[in-house]
């Protein structure tokens, strides 16, 4: 069997959950070949690998959402160089249809770019994409300024129309790591390759998480935004209908996944899982550590909200001198953000709190007395996993399945695991700190009742089964082979 992974903006480029768990799912399958149609943001961060890819991954296939197809040329050219790129009637009216996010013929947008070398920067510029623009803004726009709409749409079709270029690598599963531009590409591959799958695996809601953006982004204003958040939900339904199966990590997601318009009988919840074993036996906190040491297994990211973070520590070391803080990541994503972040340690006069940058979490987890976490958003964390592992309870904000990673589903009666906190709260994160520190017994107590949730539910065994049964059951309906012969002739 071959399965493609199609992830954007993340593995083998950089560490974070969703990276390891498309890590562990590769190592997992030892018997599949898979390979990776990588989605990043330009030719600059090319092969530029974090990871030590396995043997079992036989290529990394790379697409720039920013490419010189588009970005060297869109400036200073005359429209009428572009005059005779014309499209056919129904090409054109596919092309309508997509920019006016009715009756889109998707098929026929993903045939535009098979058989022919189509230039992007030719498609934008022609006759053909200008009256598509002129319809859809006679119809809902004629408010803003036509030069700058136009424009706005040449930005948002840029990305997508490149990363539609790329010939996809058979596969009989192809497996998107979110919608958005992975999505899109998933399908044109399923639609390419008679036979093959599509499951899409959302680690977190890819829509909401695009809209909350674009809602705070300075750098896009007005109506213009609304174009934006609709560009991502297009796309996003293109995924969910051309997929045969849809993942998310707990019910809530699921629930959202179908209010956005994923089709009921395609959802199905797979909850992440660790190795546990490779946390047993670690190294344990020194009887004569008298310190209260939190650890924080985060990527100094603004998603991360670390500012927030050393804010609430600090107030709580005010209070209790003895708390040490470990930041556990790379600060090197965001380089301008890491800088602040450092530069507010200095600001604080606060020399409680470590960068450790990218470490083995092996030789640090076990020294912890808590974990922290104040995401403005996630799925399912798999740091709070990794502390359950070792016996350690965390403070999280109430975003993605933190809640029901601490205090347990609704069939789950073991108990309180940490505590869950707002997000940006200073106080609240600063009072959640200082409770914990200030009752060892709590402590304890909350480290069991997370290994016991972990070990009920989140094992990277449970994980690997559910998606076994994904990808063979997959490929028993498109070939009719039953798993153990296609593992045999492997």
């Amino acid at each position: 069997m071959k399965v493609c992974f199609i992830a954007e903006g993340c593995y083998p480029y950089v560490v974070g959950g969703v990276s390891s768990w498309i890590h562990s799912m590769i190592k997992s399958f030892p018997e599949i070949d898979f390979s990776i149609i990588a989605v990043i943001a330009d030719r600059s961060q090319s092969k530029k690998f974090v990871y030590d890819l396995p043997a079992n991954l036989k290529e990394v296939y790379e697409v720039y959402l920013n490419d010189s197809d588009w970005a060297d040329n869109r400036k200073g050219q005359s429209n009428e160089r572009f005059s005779f790129f014309h499209l056919s009637k129904r090409k054109r009216k596919a092309l309508e249809g997509l920019l006016l996010n009715k009756n889109i013929d998707w098929a026929t947008i993903f045939e535009m770019f098979e058989n022919e070398k189509i230039s992007v920067n030719e498609l934008l510029m022609s006759p053909s994409f200008l009256h598509a623009v002129e319809e859809s803004y006679s119809k809902e726009y004629q408010s803003t300024s036509f030069t700058d709409f136009l424009w706005t749409l040449r930005s948002i079709y840029a990305p997508m129309f490149l990363s539609l270029q790329i010939n996809p690598p058979k596969a009989d599963v192809y497996h998107c790591v979110a919608t958005g531009y992975s999505g899109i590409i998933g399908s044109m591959a399923k639609l390419r390759n008679p036979g093959s799958r599509l499951v899409i695996s959302e680690h977190g809601i890819y829509t909401r998480e695009r809209e909350e953006e674009l809602i705070k982004a300075k750098w896009v204003l007005g109506a213009y935004k609304d174009i934006w958040i609709e560009q991502f939900y297009k796309m996003s339904q293109c995924a969910y209908d051309y997929a045969d199966v849809v993942t998310s990590l707990y019910e809530y997601a699921k629930k959202l996944q179908i209010e956005f318009g994923c089709p009921a009988e395609k959802a199905v919840v797979t909850p992440n899982g660790i190795n546990i074993k490779r946390l047993h036996g670690i190294a344990q906190k020194s009887e004569d550590d008298e310190n209260i040491n939190v650890g924080a297994i985060i990527r100094v990211t603004p998603i991360k909200d670390v500012k927030t973070m050393i804010n609430a520590f600090h107030l709580a070391r005010q209070k209790n001198p003895k708390l040490k803080l470990y930041i556990m990541g790379s600060d090197e994503e965001d380089k301008a953000y890491g800088d602040e972040c450092h530069r507010l340690v200095m600001e604080l006069n606060e020399d409680g709190i470590e960068f450790c940058g990218s470490v083995d979490i092996a030789n640090y987890l076990g020294k912890m007395d808590f974990l922290l976490l104040t995401s403005l958003s996630e799925g399912q964390p798999l740091t709070i996993l990794e502390g359950y592992a070792a016996k350690k309870p965390t403070i999280a904000t109430n975003v993605g399945n933190c809640y029901g990673l601490i205090y347990g589903e609704e069939e789950d009666e073991l108990g309180d695991a940490g505590i869950v906190v707002p997000v940006m709260n200073v106080q609240e994160i600063s009072s959640a700190i200082l409770e914990l520190a200030g009752d060892e017994e709590k402590r304890k107590a909350m480290g069991e009742v997370g290994y016991k949730r972990l070990k009920n539910k989140y094992l990277i065994r449970m994980m690997v089964d559910k998606y076994e049964d994904i990808y063979y059951e997959l490929d028993r309906k498109s070939y009719g082979r039953n798993r153990d012969s296609v593992k045999s002739n492997i």
